[in-house]
C-alpha cells in the first residue's frame, strides 16, 4: 500500500510539474510575443517621426533659402537693370534698387552672420541622420527580440510545444531591395 501510494504521489508530482512547466512555457511565449509587438510599435513610432519631421524640415529649408535667394536675385536684377540703363533717370532708379537690395542683404547678414539657408541645410542633414539612426536602432532592437523569440520557438521543446499553443516563428525586419543606397534630398 505504501509503495503504490508513493508511486501515485510521484506520478502526481510529475504531472503537476509538467502542467506548471507548460503554463510557464506558454507565459514565456506570450511575454516574448508581446515584446516583439511592443518593439515593432517603437519602429513604427520612429517611422512616424521620420514622416512628420522630414517634410517640415525640408519646407523650412526651402523657405529660408527662398528668402535669401530673393535678396540675391533682387541684387542681380538691379545690377542688370543698371548696366542696361540708358538714361540718367533709369540709372538712378537702378542704383536705388541696388542700394535697397544691398540694404536688405546687410540686414540679413547682420541678423544671420552665416547665411541661414546653409545652417538650415546642415540642420536638416543632422536631423535626417538622427532620425535614420533612431530608426536603425529600433529595427535592430526589433530583430533582437525577434531572434530571442524565434530561438525559443525553434529549440526543443519549443519546436513541439509552441505550435500546440498557436505560436510560430516571426519574420525579421529586412530592408527592401534598393535601400542600400542613401536617400536623396532634393531641394
Amino acid at each position: 500500500m505504501k509503495k503504490s501510494l508513493l508511486i501515485g504521489i510521484i506520478i502526481l508530482v510529475i504531472i503537476v510539474l509538467a502542467v506548471v512547466y507548460f503554463f510557464s512555457f506558454y507565459n514565456i511565449l506570450v511575454q516574448k510575443d508581446q515584446t516583439i509587438k511592443g518593439q515593432w510599435a517603437q519602429v513604427e513610432n520612429q517611422f512616424q517621426r521620420r514622416f512628420d519631421l522630414i517634410p517640415n524640415l525640408v519646407n523650412s529649408v526651402k523657405g529660408a533659402m527662398a528668402q535669401e535667394q530673393k535678396v540675391f536675385s533682387d541684387i542681380t536684377a538691379a545690377r542688370t537693370k543698371y548696366s542696361g540703363a540708358q538714361t540718367t533717370e533709369d540709372k538712378v532708379n537702378a542704383a536705388n534698387q541696388v542700394e535697397s537690395s544691398l540694404g536688405r542683404l546687410l540686414v540679413v547678414m547682420e541678423n544671420y552672420p552665416q547665411l541661414k539657408s546653409v545652417e538650415a541645410v546642415q540642420q536638416l542633414m543632422v536631423q535626417l541622420e538622427g532620425t535614420e539612426n533612431r530608426v536603425a536602432v529600433e529595427r535592430g532592437r526589433f530583430n533582437d527580440v525577434t531572434r530571442d523569440y524565434n530561438t525559443i520557438v525553434k529549440q526543443f521543446p519549443g519546436n513541439i510545444l509552441a505550435p500546440m499553443f498557436g505560436f510560430s516563428e516571426k519574420p525579421y525586419f529586412q530592408a527592401v531591395s534598393g535601400s542600400e543606397g542613401a536617400p536623396q534630398v532634393n531641394l
